[in-house]
């Protein structure tokens, strides 16, 4: 009796585990390269670098990042504060982060290989999602500092801009627009915070910065200090043209500066969101609809918001367009 019972007990062993195998499926093996959404329904962690705390780039992710967070489901954005342009291209490439903001025409560099900033290495893995605000190039200088023309910094101290920044990058083909060569000036790299401080402080005699129309920056310069903007116009502007054929003039108003109370022309370029190429396509479709339908909203949080125009998202835009924007430009009627 306990022999057939001790038998009994084996079979129905054996059977449950037959059952419990049966039932289960393989899976088929994960794409580790492949950015994919959360499959469990939760949020998918973004890295969006941007630029410098004092520049446009920081604050201006910011108030877009709020917008994803609220508004687009299963994502969390979470901004960097970063190098900007050239920094943020080479990062966006190497899988470091998956959303940057960068000028139009130093992601146009590095997908053709073209230029100083990338080594002639040709960076193509990365799309474009559109125009976010067009940046414009501010020289400036003090009022009183005897400095009338980008031609007069010939020997004289300058910030060029953040290394790895699209002013960086855009700052020299400028000067030498304007027979400027880097032996014929102290060159004293930083931020646009440093900028401010070298210029009240007379470590620096000219500043280059290329951020929104007013800047803050600029701003916070005049307050004590009256500036002076230094034009880019005539046989200057075609030649930087040559080199940096996306420039576009650009009239900064006078009166907005202390100290600038004439138009000064300078010239614009355009501040472009760009992403990993992998992002999943539903993904970047809502990231594009909320950003361009929800200006009012991120404007809110900076005032740049106002000049988020889906009009304009294409403009200057050269490099591959992600599908998943393509998709909602399609349906908007923007070409």
């Amino acid at each position: 009796m306990r022999k057939s019972l001790a038998l009994l007990l084996v079979l129905v062993l054996v059977l449950s585990l037959g059952l419990v195998g049966c039932g289960q499926k393989e899976e088929a093996p994960k794409d580790e390269t492949k950015t994919e959404a959360p499959a469990d329904g939760g949020k998918m962690e973004l890295a969006f670098a941007t630029g410098g705390t004092s520049g446009t780039y920081y604050p201006l992710g910011g108030a877009i990042a709020n917008v994803w967070n609220d508004k687009v489901e299963g994502v969390n954005v979470t901004i960097q504060p970063a190098g900007a342009s050239v920094e943020n291209i080479n990062r966006v490439s190497a899988g470091e982060v998956d959303l940057v903001l960068a000028m139009n025409n130093i992601a146009d560099n590095a997908f053709k290989g073209e230029g100083k900033s990338f080594g002639g290495k040709a960076i193509k893995n990365f799309k474009a999602i559109g125009v976010v605000y067009p940046e414009v190039i501010h020289c400036i200088t003090l009022k009183d500092s005897g400095i009338n023309s980008i031609a007069d910094l010939k020997g004289k101290a300058i910030n060029p801009g953040p290394p790895g920044s699209g002013t960086f990058a855009t700052a020299m083909p400028i000067l030498e627009a304007h027979g400027i060569t880097p032996k014929d000036f102290t060159a004293k790299p930083g931020s646009f915070s440093d900028a401010v401080a070298g210029l009240k402080d007379g470590n620096i005699d000219a500043a280059f910065a290329v951020v929104s129309f007013p800047s803050s920056a600029v701003l916070e310069i005049a307050t004590t200090n009256p500036v002076k903007v230094l034009e880019i116009k005539g046989d200057e502007f075609a030649k930087l043209q040559e080199t940096v054929p996306f420039a576009a003039p650009f009239t900064i108003t006078g009166g907005e500066y202390n100290g600038q109370d004439t138009d000064a022309t300078t010239v614009t370029l355009q501040a472009v969101l760009y992403v990993k190429e992998d992002l999943p396509e539903e993904m970047v479709y809502n990231l594009t609809k909320q950003m361009y339908e929800n200006t009012e909203e991120i404007a809110k949080g900076h005032a740049r918001g106002k000049q988020i125009n889906v009009k304009n998202a294409l403009a200057g835009v050269t490099t591959p367009v992600h599908p998943g924007a393509a998709k909602y430009y399609e349906e908007v009627g923007v070409k």
